[in-house]
């Protein structure tokens, strides 16, 4: 599937994320009651496309747009590029079917961003890290994820192991180091949190500390 065919098929999702967030900007701001109800209409109109678009239960689309309060801002998502002997490590993702993505997940609020990473590859892998580096902050919708109800920018800290021992998670597996050659083909990533080319690019930053931080 070409690019633009990918984009055309998921208009759909545009149009509800666009709709959403006019919605919650409206309901945030707004103080006549007029005007409030024509925002809830316009939240609902959002929810059937996206409930339409992707075939999934109304009331399910329903409950994750109701997650959303407030005036709309993305995600983050943290993420931790820990080498060892010039390999990297992965961990494979349960939910996933055991895909392979870097360790990481959403930050949480009140803490760092570097003292997230830090907890999400303990919680994934067991070992203890320092991120010494932000080598990238990416915007999810522009690296080729399979689609998402929501936007979110993606933290991606190069980061030094100061102790532990591997291990496996309630939601990953045992984790693995792996060459650069021998990274996963795409078809065994977890696409829904990960790229190829985007563990690709630690490498570089591995290898050239002094790279500038990616952004965008």
């Amino acid at each position: 599937m070409s690019e633009g065919e990918r984009l055309e098929k998921h208009e759909w999702l545009k149009w509800s994320r666009e709709l959403l967030s006019i919605a919650q900007a409206g309901l945030t701001y707004s103080k006549n009651d007029f005007d409030l109800e024509r925002f809830r209409k316009v939240k609902e109109i959002s929810e059937d496309i996206a409930a339409e678009g992707s075939g999934e239960p109304f009331e399910r689309v329903k409950s994750l747009f109701e997650q959303e309060t407030g005036y709309q801002t993305p995600k983050v998502d943290v993420r931790g590029a820990i080498f060892k002997d010039g390999m990297i490590l992965l961990v494979p993702e349960l939910l996933d079917g055991g895909k392979w993505t870097l360790p990481g997940g959403w930050g949480e609020p009140w803490s760092t961003p570097h003292e997230n990473v830090e907890r999400e590859v303990a919680e994934e892998t067991g070992l203890i890290v320092k991120a010494v580096k932000l080598a990238g902050v990416y915007d999810r919708a522009k690296q080729g994820h399979t689609p998402s109800f929501h936007n979110s920018y993606r933290l991606f800290f190069i980061c030094d192991i100061v102790d532990g021992e591997l291990r496996a998670s309630n939601e990953t597996g045992l984790p693995e180091f792996f060459a650069e050659r021998d990274i996963p083909a795409e078809e065994n990533i977890s696409l829904t949190r990960m790229r190829r080319h985007l563990i690709l690019r630690m490498f570089e930053h591995y290898r050239n500390p002094q790279l500038p931080t990616d952004f965008d």
